[in-house]
């Protein structure tokens, strides 16, 4: 039986240079699953990924980051890519809005570099997650227990390492959004 996430709706929070499939197949299996999804960015029309080795395509903002209040989502999805998690992680308003996922204890996706925006929050310490193998030092540092596996889930927080995991990220993300918030 497929993940039915109807009545869920996803934030998927990118600033310019987000790994493009790491937006793409997240936001197919959310949406195929029934969910309700808006890209959230610190960007005002559009935001711009990164395609592996160069700039990717366009895509739609939904809600700017400005205007978004994570009290109107059931979930967040963090993707990864260098140079976004970089933005995000020294943007205040952005770091509150991953916070407050955080400490309610809804469910919380993050694949690749996307974990950097998830350490500024102070939120992580005592958790199990993996990342891009080149930030397990700076999660480490910050307190999480880091492992080296395709997809890691702690009590709603899903972290996988690199796009070939997307497969495994997207059912768990489904599975802990499904399951709705989880008690801390």
């Amino acid at each position: 039986m497929a993940t039915e996430l109807r009545n869920k709706k996803v934030a998927i929070l990118v600033a310019n240079g987000f790994e493009e499939v790491e937006l793409t197949k997240p936001l197919e299996a959310l949406k195929n699953a029934g969910a309700t999804v808006e890209i959230v960015s610190p960007e005002k029309e559009k935001v711009r990924a990164w395609a592996e080795k160069d700039w990717g395509k366009d895509y739609k903002v939904d809600k700017t980051l400005s205007s978004s209040n994570s009290q109107d989502y059931d979930a967040l999805v963090l993707p990864g890519g260098v140079l976004n998690p970089d933005q995000l992680r020294i943007n205040k308003e952005a770091v509150k809005f991953v916070k407050d996922f955080m400490t309610s204890g809804k469910p919380v996706a993050a694949i690749c570099h996307g974990p950097w925006t998830l350490i500024e929050t102070g939120e992580i310490q005592g958790r199990r997650m993996t990342s891009y193998p080149s930030l397990k030092t700076d999660l480490e540092n910050a307190g999480a227990n880091w492992e080296d596996s395709e997809v890691v889930t702690d009590n709603g927080l899903v972290t996988s390492r690199t796009p070939k995991d997307l497969p495994a990220f997207c059912d768990k993300m489904l599975e802990e959004i499904a399951e709705g918030a989880h008690a801390l």
